[in-house]
């Protein structure tokens, strides 16, 4: 049974990542998606929150299991038995700091891949701080994040304010 983690702050869960998410569960047996803790971002959700609105989104997935990890990414990865890490790319720039990742995580266990998945043309642009920007200006985000989870997105951010 060949497993794997696709790790990410998901802060808030986009179309893109969810055609992620939808792509490599075709691929893999068991798809482990993991909010990770992003120390160069301050999140709007909480860890928790984040794993709910995925879990919402993927239900539908029955091999993708929603967790979070506070660890190492590699730590996280062997305790679930998986072998590959997935990262979704947008662009040549996601790529530069993707694969001095994936390096760095081959260094610290060889026996774990890095898959890297292309994003589909109509979400290269997207990112959930461009979804943050866009609900603070009250912009419709049916084309930007799953529909289970707008009217989160919309009450959170304008909370914020």
């Amino acid at each position: 049974m060949k497993s794997a983690v696709y790790p990410g702050s998901f802060d808030p869960i986009t179309l893109g990542h969810l055609n992620i998410i939808r792509r490599a569960a075709e691929i893999f047996d068991t798809l482990y998606v993991c909010v990770m803790t992003n120390s160069a971002k301050t999140p709007l959700f909480s860890r928790e929150e984040r794993v709910e609105l995925i879990e919402r989104c993927v239900r539908h997935y029955p091999n993708v299991v929603v967790e979070s990890s506070d660890g190492l990414l590699v730590e996280y990865v062997r305790s679930k038995g998986a072998t590959v890490i997935v990262k979704g790319l947008r662009a040549v720039s996601d790529f530069d700091w993707e694969f001095q990742m994936a390096l760095a995580n081959r260094k610290i266990d060889p026996s774990i891949d890095t898959l890297f998945l292309a994003s589909s043309e109509k979400y290269t642009y997207l990112s959930s701080t461009v979804v943050k920007e866009m609900a603070k200006y009250g912009a419709d985000l049916r084309e930007f994040v799953p529909r289970e989870i707008i009217d989160d997105v919309i009450s959170k951010v304008q909370g914020r304010r």
